[in-house]
């Protein structure tokens, strides 16, 4: 019974649900590489040393994004689990962006390729808060 529960909602996901765990699987694996193997995480930071510490924090990072990104995707008109998965794409670009402009340790070519993911998701999180969670959802009620 909880398969086809679980079967109808996949089959009900929106777009911006579709999306989210395109991007979670994506993060998933990126967590993955950066826990057993810190060569992956210095593809992103190719203009400093990485530790085998520094990618398993950053696999930990994404690890926890991913998991808000599958959270989200099934549970869209939850106000505070948008808001934190809109942040954490916030908070994670907003991190790379620094990484570039102010401590020159990623290339744009990488702030490019993450930003691929980011930034129509932050889009698209605003977009849907303001059309399902918003003041037109207000209105509604």
């Amino acid at each position: 019974m909880g398969g086809a529960v679980a079967g109808r909602k996949l089959a009900a996901l929106p777009a911006l649900g579709w999306w989210l765990m395109v991007v979670g699987a994506v993060r998933l694996g990126f967590a993955w590489s950066g826990f057993f193997d810190a060569r992956a995480v210095a593809g992103t930071y190719s203009e400093t040393h990485v530790t085998d510490v520094h990618g398993r924090t950053v696999g930990v990072w994404t690890l926890l994004s991913c998991t808000l990104c599958f959270m989200c995707a099934f549970n869209l008109e939850n106000r505070p689990l948008c808001a934190a998965t809109f942040l954490s794409f916030v908070y994670a670009y907003g991190h790379f962006v620094a990484e570039y402009l102010v401590y020159r340790t990623i290339t744009a070519a990488s702030l490019g390729a993450l930003g691929f993911f980011a930034v129509p998701s932050i889009v698209w999180t605003v977009v849907h808060w303001r059309n399902a969670l918003g003041h037109r959802a207000a209105k509604q009620a």
